[in-house]
């Protein structure tokens, strides 16, 4: 009987996706990901991020910028009173042929093994296919894609839900 879990991706559902993002100045707030994270926590889950960071195997930025920009967005959150539990990140690319880059499920493997995850009672938000057949992969079955991030295939998807962005997940989890 673990813990309850919101899983999220991080660019295009927490902040604006902008490509490779790697400095502060370029990363904005999707609007209401702040409020949407507080009422997770309202509800009783923690939450988690789980994201794929393959500027760094590319070698378009360093692990240490991708540390600091983490840590700084971490301490946005917990200014405003929200506890994000971990944050769990891939740094290979899409040739690595790795286990944790999505749609692997090994991020979300490694975080169940941290912190004792009830995956059938947790939820994964993301902004593409391959963040749904990840947690899908792991037995997470309740997903939401928004759109907020990449375009998206509705009618291909395996997600349960679409919503326009994290700011609407009140109207799908309730408890």
């Amino acid at each position: 009987m673990g813990i309850q879990v919101i899983f999220l991706d991080r660019d295009g559902v927490i902040n604006e996706e902008v490509g490779y993002l790697h400095k502060i100045k370029d990363f904005n707030f999707i609007y209401g990901v702040i409020d949407s994270c507080a009422y997770f926590l309202s509800l009783g889950y923690q939450i988690i991020i789980v994201t794929n960071q393959s500027g760094i195997a590319r070698g378009l930025y360093k692990k240490n910028d991708f540390h600091k920009l983490n840590n700084w967005m971490l301490e946005k959150f917990r200014q405003e009173g929200v506890s994000i539990l971990d944050v769990f990140y891939c740094p290979h690319g899409p040739d690595d042929k790795c286990y944790c880059r999505k749609p692997m499920p090994g991020l979300f493997f490694n975080a169940q093994e941290k912190y004792d995850i009830d995956m059938k009672k947790s939820w994964m938000i993301g902004d593409k296919e391959i963040d749904i057949e990840a947690a899908n992969s792991a037995g997470i079955t309740q997903t939401i894609l928004v759109r907020s991030g990449h375009k998206i295939n509705e009618e291909r998807s395996k997600s349960k839900y679409f919503l326009a962005s994290i700011n609407e997940v009140s109207r799908v989890i309730k408890s």
